[in-house]
């Protein structure tokens, strides 16, 4: 099963979204597909940043949410959170606090996190990267 990161969601509301995360969406079942609230704010505060905001904020509420379970930062997560962030910290390593929160989420519930940073999630322990935006 599978979570949405913020710019893989953004990516597909581009003029010319990425063939291969589309072809790969393609393949993965409706109850397989998750975001978490974090990046639905996210992609709100970027719908309101932007020019033309009522157009990705339809883009959303029509191409993106129907099709994906949004999951919350609940109490297990934070409990993951404030270890990883901790055990983060001690080792030097910084990583943004909602992309921590996005990572705890998935690691509580063993989820591939789908995202074109690949080299900043590497950074946390035992959490599953996949980069579907580019041709394999």
């Amino acid at each position: 099963m599978y979570l949405f990161d913020t710019d893989t969601l953004s990516n597909l509301v581009k003029k010319t979204p990425s063939s291969a995360l589309l072809s790969r969406l393609a393949d993965i079942r409706r109850k397989e597909q998750f975001t978490t609230s974090i990046t639905v704010g996210e992609m709100i505060y970027g719908a309101y940043k932007s020019n033309r905001t009522q157009y990705f904020l339809n883009k959303l509420d029509q191409l993106l949410l129907p099709k994906l379970t949004v999951l919350p930062f609940d109490e297990p997560a934070a409990r993951e959170y404030g270890r990883l962030r901790a055990t983060l910290e001690k080792a030097g390593i910084s990583i943004a606090e909602p992309d921590l929160r996005i990572a705890s989420i998935c690691l509580t519930r063993n989820l591939i996190l789908i995202t074109g940073n690949l080299n900043h999630f590497s950074k946390v322990p035992g959490l599953h990267v996949e980069n579907w935006m580019e041709e394999q």
